[in-house]
């Protein structure tokens, strides 16, 4: 797959980190900053065509993180949602080894050392 067709969509630069390191090729890592007014997610997907590209929703677990998966998946109904798990709440605050695992399962390349029994 064309890593240039699709893009990942996370909440902040913490999260944006997070994945980079774990991908292993660079992807488009599109970053909210938080919630975001309707008029913002149409400049972001006019801006990176994003009604034409591979969509990834990368949010928290948290009511902001929620608010905003919502609020992407209305104007974005083609995305697809990654989630991590609730325990942890945040992206950021995630092990990187289930950042890899959430990943690998939407079929993106991640570095051999966060793959499970790679230790």
């Amino acid at each position: 797959m064309d890593t240039l067709s699709r893009v990942l969509i996370v909440e902040g630069k913490q999260d944006r980190r997070k994945l980079q390191a774990v991908l292993e090729h660079d992807e488009a890592i599109l970053c909210t900053f938080g919630t975001v007014s309707p008029f913002a997610i149409d400049e972001m997907i006019e801006n990176y065509d994003l009604l034409d590209r591979d969509v990834y929703i990368f949010t928290d677990t948290d009511e902001p993180g929620k608010k905003l998966r919502k609020q992407l998946n209305h104007e974005l109904s083609h995305a697809q949602n990654l989630y991590v798990d609730a325990k942890y709440r945040q992206v950021e605050d995630t092990p990187e080894h289930v950042i890899a695992s959430v990943l690998q399962a939407a079929n993106f390349k991640v570095k051999v050392k966060f793959l499970k029994g790679s230790e």
